[in-house]
């Protein structure tokens, strides 16, 4: 019953759908099952619950800025011995020192400690923000890599 791209969550998991969107129409019904006692959902509907809370696809404790939309597209993962390898990409209307200045405030409070120029750290992960564009059409990459 186990397939790629879906993960077991215990059904209070369902709980915590319900509360980001799910009884309200924000998302669908079609990638959740249920099993002995384990809610089973889709890698989408979880892309799509992380969405709606404000975090990235590829880190469910890293906060999208309001302001920016990630690109679904641009995301990838790649799981590792020695960690995972993530990135991803989001879009917005900001500016460069207020990306700068959300997640120098944000991140901490998740766990991540700086490390430098758009860099934070936490346990055995770093993440690296950086930019594209210009103020007001900027393009924010975010890696995820295991620490060095």
């Amino acid at each position: 019953m186990f397939r790629p791209g879906w993960r077991f969550f215990p059904v209070p998991a369902l709980a915590a759908l319900v509360v980001l969107g799910l009884g309200s129409g924000g998302l669908s019904l079609a990638g959740l099952r249920a099993s002995s006692g384990h809610l089973l959902v889709s890698g989408a509907l979880i892309g799509d619950a992380r969405a709606a809370a404000g975090f990235l696809s590829i880190a469910e404790d890293v906060p999208l800025m309001p302001g920016l939309a990630e690109s679904p597209e641009a995301a990838t993962v790649f799981d590792k011995p020695s960690g995972r390898i993530a990135n991803t990409e989001a879009k917005g209307a900001v500016t460069a020192a207020a990306v700068r200045q959300f997640y120098a405030a944000t991140l901490p409070q998740l766990g991540w400690q700086n490390a430098g120029a758009e860099r934070y750290r936490r346990e055995n992960e770093q993440l690296r923000i950086s930019f594209t564009g210009r103020d007001g059409a900027l393009i924010v990459r975010f890696e995820l890599l295991p620490n060095q």
